[in-house]
């Protein structure tokens, strides 16, 4: 196999774009993700460090890595870099955020996070800039997805409202 013919393949995203997951890191922080389109995701923050977040049509670079398996990778306006990698047949993802110290460094300030991102994009920018940055706080963690359903590529009713919304058990698999 060629670096053309992988380059080739790597951006089918055809099985991947429109998949909306629900996950539960082995930490047991909660998430929700949709893969928008392929170059947008929306996800929720359901329990953890910035539990209540979410953010909508974030812009990612994602690409195949092998058959079924996928990797998606962006940096928010609060400094916050995120990886992500998707097992879709194992039902299984790696995930690693690379949070700065301002939000996740001891005695920061998580909170300042914690809303509906695209409605406050200029203070995500001045509380980056104000730091501090360095060093990141890097978390890697396994995930096990208990919902995976594509909803179609740019659907605005898969992520359109604060977390919360889901039943416990949802995370559960049920």
């Amino acid at each position: 196999m060629t670096i053309a013919s992988i380059n080739e393949s790597s951006r089918d995203l055809s099985q991947f774009v429109g998949t909306h997951f629900v996950y539960t890191y082995d930490n047991g922080w909660k998430y929700e993700w949709y893969a928008r389109n392929e170059t947008t995701c929306d996800y929720r923050i359901h329990k953890g460090l910035v539990g209540g977040r979410w953010v909508t049509h974030q812009k990612m670079n994602a690409v195949q890595f092998a058959p079924g398996i996928f990797k998606v990778d962006w940096h928010e306006p609060t400094g916050t870099c995120v990886s992500l990698l998707f097992d879709l047949n194992r039902k299984l993802l790696h995930g690693t955020i690379f949070f700065p110290q301002w939000i996740a460094g001891e005695g920061q300030h998580p909170e300042k996070t914690i809303c509906y991102q695209n409605e406050f994009i200029e203070d995500m920018h001045r509380f980056r800039d104000e730091g501090p940055a360095y060093p990141y706080v890097i978390i890697p963690e396994f995930a096990e997805v208990t919902y995976m359903k594509n909803e179609g590529p740019d659907n605005d009713s898969v992520i359109d409202q604060a977390p919360g919304q889901l039943p416990e058990n949802f995370f559960d698999g049920k």
